[in-house]
């Protein structure tokens, strides 16, 4: 059974720093493309940044690039986002999710197939 596990959300001040971790399990991840997503209260999900495992692609909105950074490690089967200069409206239940590669679009929550269960990231001003 294939298993998303996110960690390090928490409450930081803003221009501060988070990293998420993404545990993932029960397959390869080689031929996935991963992603993190965010929900605030009363807004859709959020596309924030997405890596395919294999050869490390990497793709940002605006909003997150030159603060927000994604990567992985291959021997922990984890991805992290790396969150620097946080503001206020980064505050969100942040989620990790996979798809394969091969299909579909990587900002695009409804073709991922896989998620975690969430990680709160609140930033206070």
């Amino acid at each position: 059974q294939v298993q998303l596990v996110e960690s390090g959300g928490g409450l930081v001040q803003a221009g501060g720093s988070l990293r998420l971790s993404c545990a993932a399990s029960g397959r390869t991840f080689r031929s996935y493309t991963m992603g993190w997503f965010r929900q605030a209260p009363g807004k859709e999900r959020e596309f924030v940044a997405a890596l395919r495992w294999f050869g490390g692609s990497t793709y940002y909105p605006d909003s997150v690039k030159d603060r927000f950074t994604i990567s992985r490690d291959n021997a922990k089967n984890t991805v992290y986002l790396q969150m620097n200069s946080l503001k206020p409206e980064d505050t969100a239940v942040y989620y990790c999710a996979g798809r394969p590669s091969i299909s579909g679009s990587y900002d695009r929550s409804q073709d991922y197939d896989t998620w975690g269960q969430g990680t709160q990231v609140t930033v206070s001003s």
